[in-house]
Parts: C-alpha cells; sequence; structure tokens
C-alpha cells in the first residue's frame, strides 16, 4: 500500500459537517480529489480550515494533465514533499506534526518511517544497478539520494 493511501485528512468530520457533505478520511481518495480540485463548497469551511485545503490544493493538484487530478501527480508531488522533510533533517513524527500543521493531513509516524525505509532499499538497489551497468554518475547521485535521506 502506497503512502498516500495512508495520508487521513486532519479533523475530516469537522469539515464534512462545514461543507454539508460526506467526505472520505483518506486525503488521495477520489471524493476527497474532486472535491478539492472543484472547490465545491470551499466558501463554507472556516478561514484557517479553507486557507489549508487552498494550500494543498495548490501545492499538489496543479498540472496540466487531461485526466488531472487522477493523473497521479498530486500523489508524485506529496511523495517529493515527504523526502524534502526528511532531507531537511526531520524524522518521521516531525514530518507528521509538519504535514498537519501546512495542510490539515496526518500520517502515523510508523507509515512514514516505513515509506522512509523503502525509498532508502530503492535508492540502495538504483545505486547496485548503476554499479554493476557501469553507470557511475547514476551510482554517485543515488548514493547521495541515500546520504541525504538517511542524514
Amino acid at each position: 500500500m502506497a503512502i498516500t493511501d495512508k495520508i487521513y485528512v486532519k479533523n475530516h468530520r469537522q469539515l464534512s459537517s462545514q461543507l454539508d457533505t460526506s467526505i472520505p478520511r483518506g486525503a488521495f481518495s477520489g471524493a476527497t480529489l474532486d472535491l478539492l480540485f472543484t472547490g465545491d463548497g470551499m466558501e463554507k469551511l472556516d478561514e484557517a480550515s479553507r486557507e489549508r485545503v487552498l494550500d494543498f490544493a495548490e501545492d499538489f493538484l496543479d498540472c496540466d494533465c487531461d485526466s488531472n487530478p487522477y493523473c497521479g501527480c498530486p500523489e508524485e508531488k506529496f511523495l517529493v514533499y515527504l523526502l524534502e522533510l526528511r532531507e531537511e533533517g526531520l524524522g518521521p513524527e516531525a514530518i507528521v506534526d509538519v504535514m498537519t500543521d501546512d495542510y490539515m493531513v496526518y500520517a502515523y509516524a510508523g507509515d512514514v518511517l516505513s515509506f522512509l525505509d523503502q525509498a532508502v532499499r530503492t535508492l540502495e538497489a538504483v545505486e547496485d544497478l548503476a554499479a554493476v551497468e557501469g553507470d557511475d554518475e547514476a551510482r554517485r547521485e543515488a548514493a547521495a539520494a541515500i546520504a541525504r535521506l538517511e542524514g
């Protein structure tokens, strides 16, 4: 299961109540993305919630794909966001705190840790394959990415 399947809307019941509609807990579920992408009812949200929801939509749903928001770009952008937070030296619990503050979404720290561990394992595989292929530049890039994530 992808980490984006484990990202949840904080206070989703409160938001559902404000919007007069049911929204799922999953931040990247189809119904949630529909709501964010179309902006239906955003004026019903309190100011703080509206700002964070709009920030989320601007940062992750903004692409030119015909199938937006179902193109995979929102999930990919969120993965990059998580990796950048880790490269800044944040641990899993701090990453969860920042994403909650930034976008009113959360995950369990253990799920974030598993995602980061899998990212390092994937980069190690890239590094090994690059070494086998004799691609020193790709090997160095993978090693540098590993070092940034392991911080």
